[in-house]
């Protein structure tokens, strides 16, 4: 599920009826200053600064504050706008109006899985507790075109001890709470609390909204940039890999960011690459019982293309500060594992990986996976090792301790990959192909031929001495995966002359680094 900020839902919740505080969000102390000074336009006015973030217990955490003065709003914004929840950094404050409370409410909107239907919860009282107040918590059920019965709302409300005014005023937000979640297919949208001022108005006081994941197609007028659900706003990798997963749906590739620094007492960063979400799911447990911190969960299951874990592990090794690459998945893929693992290869030879590798690749054609990781360890200045569905995660991750513990402490620095020198000649021959190009220097033609011609499923042939596509054009440029084997055999042969250059939008940038 998709979440919207605070700020975000009010905005919502303003479109379809409901009154909120006036304010706005500010991501500068000055913009917050400058907020606080249109509010504080009265003696005795207050401002309240709430930080902008996916957690609950705000004030806890020193993420809510009151101001009578600008200087002072300044002052909490900008050592919110500092603090981190979680491992992640506050981007953005709430400033509005502090508003007269006389009474709360608790109110929101679900999809009940139990019933398959929309319920609409509500209670006397607002704030933290609600579970604690059962009793008085009325679970109101909705039909998911009318939303709830008039009659049970009243019935839900009459013990308020409320105005006549005051109920048809609360009766009404019900009702609306259901129109606004139904308007932006929200999977949830709670307001806690719904306060009743003491001039007699119902508001809005603070919000949280998530939206269902295949419904932001729908509503890109909400701006969501992941259809998925994290505990902070998406990091900038985050974004590049969310992009690498829309362009190409061969398979499955998840990546969301965990940590950033490793955690007091750890061994170090760990960055941990998946395949399957009950083998990923026990390989985490193993490499955290090994005493790491995992820096990003990271799955690509379902029959992935070369070129996808290619763009996975680049992405994976743009996070710093890691001490090793740990991938272990399922023991029991249908898959071919050999993707993967030229996927891989091709991604540590790049960047000259120099940290431990241990990769657990169990499943179909194992043995030919875990020879093409043993032969790129050999081009490179760490260990890769590779291991079958007999390997247990545990044991795999006591070995990757101790391939660690012999690195004396190295740390992973991102870098942009290296380019084979034969790519800048202007005699190369290049072909377009999906997500990249394929660079071939036919001068070599007689050398790489064996290797090309043995790994590419017929797709280069020899045809008078030439390299030449031997399918159609764009049948040709989809079959990346095929030409990326063809690229790491001639790698691990010591022949040059066939490189596939594969692109990852934005990826160099955040990683500061130019070809």
């Amino acid at each position: 599920m998709a979440r919207l900020h605070e700020y975000q839902g009010k905005a919502i919740l303003a479109a379809n009826g409901f009154k909120i505080p006036r304010g706005r969000a500010a991501s500068t102390a000055d913009e917050a200053v400058s907020v606080a000074k249109e509010l504080l336009d009265q003696k005795g006015s207050e401002v309240v600064v709430k930080i902008q973030a996916w957690t609950t217990g705000r004030a806890g955490i020193g993420g809510v504050a009151f101001a009578k003065k600008p200087d002072v709003a300044r002052g909490h914004a900008a050592r919110m706008l500092e603090m981190k929840v979680g491992q992640f950094p506050v981007e953005a404050v709430l400033v509005e109006e502090k508003i007269a409370i006389d009474r709360e409410f608790f109110l929101s909107f679900a999809i009940d899985d139990a019933t398959r239907a929309p319920t609409i919860i509500f209670a006397p009282g607002g704030g933290t507790g609600i579970e604690e107040r059962a009793a008085s918590t009325r679970r109101i059920a909705c039909d998911v075109i009318r939303g709830p019965e008039d009659s049970i709302v009243a019935e839900a409300i009459a013990s308020c001890g409320l105005s006549s005014t005051q109920a048809t005023q609360l009766a009404d937000s019900i009702r609306k709470l259901f129109t606004a979640a139904r308007k932006v297919e929200a999977r949830s949208l709670e307001i806690n609390p719904l306060v009743l001022t003491k001039d007699g108005q119902f508001v809005a006081a603070d919000c949280r909204i998530t939206i269902d994941d295949y419904a932001v197609v729908r509503h890109p007028e909400l701006k969501i940039e992941i259809a998925r659900e994290f505990d902070h706003p998406p990091t900038p990798l985050e974004r590049v890999a969310y992009a690498v997963e829309q362009n190409d749906h061969r398979g499955t590739f998840y990546f969301a960011q965990l940590a950033t620094t490793a955690a007091k007492d750890s061994k170090g960063l760990v960055g941990f690459h998946g395949a399957g979400g009950g083998g990923s799911m026990m390989s985490m447990d193993a490499i955290v019982n090994a005493g790491f911190t995992i820096a990003n969960f990271t799955d690509t299951s379902g029959n992935p293309s070369a070129s996808k874990v290619y763009r996975a592990s680049r992405i994976i090794l743009a996070q710093p500060d890691l001490v090793g690459y740990f991938g272990s998945g399922s023991g029991v893929a249908s898959q071919e594992q050999y993707w993967s693992a030229y996927g891989l290869a091709k991604a540590f030879w790049e960047l000259d990986l120099n940290i431990p590798a241990v990769i657990r690749l169990g499943g179909n054609t194992e043995d030919r996976a875990v020879d093409v990781l043993q032969r790129m360890s050999r081009l490179l200045r760490a260990p890769i090792e590779g291991y079958r569905k007999t390997d247990a995660p545990a044991m795999i991750a006591t070995r990757f301790a101790e391939l660690v513990a012999t690195g004396k402490g190295t740390k992973w620095k991102p870098r942009a990959p290296r380019l084979p020198k034969f790519v800048k000649d202007p005699s190369v021959t290049t072909i377009p192909v999906k997500g990249g190009r394929v660079r071939i220097d036919s001068a070599q033609w007689s050398q790489i031929r064996g290797a090309v011609e043995t790994h590419s499923g017929g797709l280069i042939v020899d045809r008078g001495g030439a390299p030449v596509s031997s399918v159609p054009g764009e049948e040709f440029a989809t079959k990346d995966s095929e030409l990326l084997a063809c690229d790491v055999e001639c790698r691990l042969a010591g022949v040059e002359g066939f490189y596939l250059e594969l692109d990852i939008p934005g990826l160099d940038e955040l990683i500061g680094g130019a070809r």
